[in-house]
C-alpha cells in the first residue's frame, strides 16, 4: 500500500505533491491528538430500581409508560436538549416520567443511552415506578407527580458508587486536587443557567488530569440543586483515594475520574461563578468595615422582613385566615430521631414517613418527613404548606394536633403530637386485633364523626379531608380516635357546590362521584366515614373479598346484601362475644354507615347529622335506604384485587 501511494504521488506535479503531503501530515497530527485525548465511552449502569408496588391496571399503566417514553425520546431528538419531562393518563392510570442526559454527549449518544435505559424499564413489569441510572443518562417514572419518588425504599436512596482502584501516587496530592475540583463545581453548578458543569484540573506531581461533572435536574430551585450537590460532594469523600467515583441522588448527579469521559474542549469556564461567590463575601466584609452601624441596622431590618415573610408564606393566607405554628430546625429534628433511624420509624405512607422523636426537654413528638422530588417538589411543597395551615388552625380532641414544622432546602417536615397506640387498622386486622370491645368501637365511630363535623362546619370554609381511612385514624392511650394526615385536604367555600380536583385518596374509601368525575364535596368524607364505620363493626378491611356469594366483591356490597335480607348482625366481628353488645345499637350503626354511602351524594347525611343520630339513637328523615352505586366501585376495586392475587 505504501509503495503504491508513493508511486501515485510521484506521478503528480510538484505543487500537487506538496499539497498532498500537507494534507497527510495534518491527518497524521489529527490522529495523534485524537489518540492522546481518547474519551472513555463505556456507559456503566449505576442503578436499576423497580418500585415494590404494582399498578392497579397493569396493561393500561404500561401503555401510558410507553407513551411517555416515546414523548421523552422525541424531545431528546432535538439538538442541545438534555432534559425532558412527560406525563400520560388513561383508564385512571397516571404516569409521570423524565429523562436526563449529560451535556457532553452528542444527540445520537444521548439517544443511544436513553434507548438502553428505556429498554431496562421492561424488567419492572407492572411496577408503578422505576429508576434507571447510567453514567451518561437516567430515566425515572412514577404514578403520581405530587409524590414523585414518594416511598424511599432502601435500594432507592441516594448513594455513592466508587471504584476499588487507587489513584496514582502521591495519594495526598490527588485527593486534594479532587476535593478542590469537586468543591468548585459544587458551588458553580447551581449558579449556571442549565445546572450543569464539566471541568478539569491538572495534578502537577504526575502531569495527570482529573475530569469531573455535576448536573441537577432542570426544574428545581437553585437552593435545592445546591443542597443536593452538597450531599453528593460529601458522598464522594468516601470514594477517595479511588481514581473514580459517582454519586446519584433524586435531584442531581456528580462524577470524577482520572480517565477522560468528555473532551477537553467541552469544559465550562466556572471562574465567573466562583468569582461571584467570592465577591458576595467580600462585599459583606467591606460593608462591615466601612460602616458597622449601618450594616447592623440593615441586617436587622432584613432579618425582620425575612422572618415576617417566611412566617406569612408558611402560615398565612389572606383567603382563609389560617395561621402557622412553630418553626423547628432540621438539625434539631434529625438529632431527636437519631438521624431518622429505622428503629424510630412508626409509620409509612404515600406522602412520607413518620418517626418518633425525643426532644431536648425529653418530650415525645411525632415527626412526619414528607417526600418531595423533581417536578412534584413544587407541588409537594404547596401540599405541605396546605397541611401546615390546616393542622395548625384546627384544635379538636379527635384531630391530631400540630406542634410545628420545618422547611430547609428540599426537606419538608411536620411536628405532631405523638399518639402511642398507632392506627385503628392495627386494632381491626393487625397485631392488636380482638382487643376492642363494642363500647370502644362505638366510641371510635362517634369520635371520628365528631372530628369530621368539626372540619366541615366550624370554620367559614369547609375543610375536606379527602383520605379518611382506618390507617389515618390514630388511637390515644384511652383509645380515643384522632384523625391525621391532612396532606390531601382541600378548602370549599360557601358559594361552591363542589371542587373539581385531580383524583387523590385511597380506592375502596373513595366516593364513586369523586372517583369518576373528580367532584369533591364534604359528602366525599361522609362516604369514607361510612366505609370506616363498616370496617369497625365487621373487623374486616373494605377491600376484603373473602365473603360468601358469587357476586360479592367487597365489604360495602356484602353489608348491603345483608341489610336487604334483614341479616345485619351477620356483619359483626366474630371476635366480639354476643353478650358484649346491644343488637339494636349495632343495627343502627350499620344503617347509619349505609346512609353515608348512598348515591347520589345528596342523599347522604352531613357529618353533624351523623353526630346527632349516633348520640341520640334516633334517625333523621326517612329510614328507607337507597342502594349504593356498586358498578363503578366494583370496577375500581377489582383492579386492587387483581394486583393482590
Amino acid at each position: 500500500m505504501e509503495r503504491k501511494t508513493r508511486f501515485l504521488i510521484s506521478r503528480l506535479s510538484k505543487s500537487s505533491r506538496i499539497s498532498v503531503m500537507v494534507v497527510m501530515i495534518y491527518m497524521m497530527a489529527a490522529k495523534q491528538v485524537t489518540s492522546q485525548s481518547s474519551v472513555d465511552r463505556s456507559n456503566t449502569l449505576l442503578r436499576k430500581y423497580c418500585r415494590l408496588y404494582n399498578a392497579m391496571n397493569g396493561p393500561a399503566y404500561l401503555n401510558n409508560l410507553n407513551t411517555t417514553l416515546s414523548s421523552l425520546r422525541r424531545q431528546l431528538s432535538v439538538g442541545q436538549i438534555y432534559f425532558a419531562f412527560s406525563q400520560a393518563v388513561d383508564n385512571n392510570e397516571f404516569v409521570y416520567s423524565f429523562a436526563m442526559c449529560r451535556e457532553y454527549l452528542s444527540t445520537s449518544q444521548c439517544l443511544a443511552c436513553f434507548d438502553t435505559a428505556a429498554n431496562d424499564t421492561k424488567a419492572c413489569g407492572f411496577a408503578d415506578g422505576g429508576n434507571m441510572i447510567y453514567d451518561d443518562c437516567s430515566i425515572r417514572y412514577e404514578n403520581y407527580v405530587q409524590v414523585f419518588g414518594n416511598i424511599r425504599d432502601n435500594d432507592a436512596l441516594p448513594a455513592g458508587v466508587c471504584t476499588n482502584k487507587s489513584a496514582p501516587q502521591p495519594i495526598t496530592t490527588f485527593n486534594n486536587m479532587v476535593n478542590e475540583l469537586l468543591s468548585d463545581i459544587q458551588v458553580s453548578t447551581p449558579r449556571t443557567s442549565n445546572f450543569y458543569v464539566a471541568s478539569t484540573r491538572q495534578v502537577s506531581t504526575n502531569n495527570s488530569t482529573v475530569y469531573a461533572v455535576a448536573q441537577c435536574v432542570k426544574n428545581i430551585s437553585q437552593a435545592v440543586c445546591g443542597n443536593c450537590l452538597n450531599t453528593a460532594y460529601n458522598n464522594l469523600q468516601n470514594c477517595l483515594p479511588g481514581k473514580e467515583g459517582r454519586t446519584i441522588d433524586f435531584y442531581c448527579f456528580m462524577r470524577y475520574s482520572d480517565t477522560p469521559f468528555f473532551q477537553r474542549n467541552q469544559t465550562i469556564d466556572i471562574t465567573p461563578f466562583l468569582t461571584k461567590a467570592i465577591s458576595s463575601k467580600l462585599g459583606v466584609i467591606a460593608g462591615v468595615s466601612s460602616g458597622v452601624g449601618i450594616f447592623v441596622l440593615i441586617l436587622a431590618l432584613w432579618l425582620w422582613y425575612r422572618r415576617h415573610k417566611n412566617s406569612k408564606s408558611v402560615g398565612e393566607d389572606d383567603d382563609n385566615g389560617l395561621q402557622g405554628g412553630k418553626s423547628y430546625s432540621y438539625q434539631c429534628l434529625r438529632i431527636a430521631t437519631h438521624n431518622f433511624d429505622e428503629q424510630y420509624r412508626i409509620g409509612k405512607g404515600g406522602f412520607g414517613e413518620v418517626y418518633k422523636a425525643i426532644m431536648d426537654d425529653e418530650s415525645v413528638v411525632a415527626v412526619k418527613k414528607l417526600n418531595s422530588f423533581l417536578v412534584g417538589s413544587c407541588t409537594a411543597k404547596s401540599d405541605f404548606l396546605n397541611e401546615v395551615k390546616l393542622t395548625s388552625n384546627v384544635q379538636h380532641k379527635n384531630l391530631v394536633r400540630q406542634l410545628g414544622w420545618c422547611i430547609e432546602g428540599p426537606e419538608l417536615l411536620l411536628v405532631l403530637e405523638y399518639i402511642p397506640q398507632g392506627s385503628l387498622s392495627k386494632f381491626l386486622w393487625g397485631a392488636k386485633r380482638g382487643t376492642l370491645n363494642w363500647r370502644k368501637r362505638y366510641d371510635i365511630i362517634f369520635g371520628v364523626a365528631k372530628g369530621l363535623a368539626h372540619l366541615h362546619n366550624e370554620f367559614h370554609v369547609k375543610i375536606i379531608h379527602r383520605d379518611i381511612k382506618s390507617e389515618n385514624i390514630l388511637l390515644d392511650d384511652d383509645l380515643q380516635p384522632k384523625i391525621c394526615d391532612f396532606g390531601l385536604a382541600r378548602f370549599q367555600t360557601e358559594d361552591q357546590t363542589h371542587i373539581s380536583t385531580k383524583l387523590a385518596g385511597t380506592l375502596g374509601y373513595m366516593a364513586p362521584e369523586y372517583a369518576i368525575n373528580g367532584h369533591l364535596t364534604e359528602k366525599v368524607d361522609a362516604y369514607s366515614f361510612g366505609i370506616v364505620a363498616l370496617e369497625v363493626v365487621s373487623g374486616r378491611k373494605c377491600t376484603d373479598v373473602n365473603f360468601s356469594g358469587p357476586d360479592t366483591d367487597y365489604l360495602l356490597e356484602h353489608a348491603w346484601q345483608l341489610y336487604e335480607r334483614g341479616e345485619h348482625m351477620e356483619l359483626i366481628d366474630e371476635a366480639l362475644a354476643t353478650e358484649e353488645y346491644d343488637q339494636a345499637s349495632v343495627m343502627r350503626t350499620i344503617e347509619i354507615a349505609l346512609m353515608c354511602t348512598q348515591s347520589p351524594a345528596s342523599l347522604r347525611p352531613t357529618m353533624p347529622e351523623v353526630v346527632i343520630m349516633l348520640s341520640s339513637g334516633q334517625f333523621l328523615g326517612p329510614r328507607q335506604l337507597v342502594k349504593p352505586s356498586f358498578n363503578d366501585s366494583r370496577r375500581l376495586m377489582r383492579r386492587i384485587v387483581a394486583n393482590r392475587s
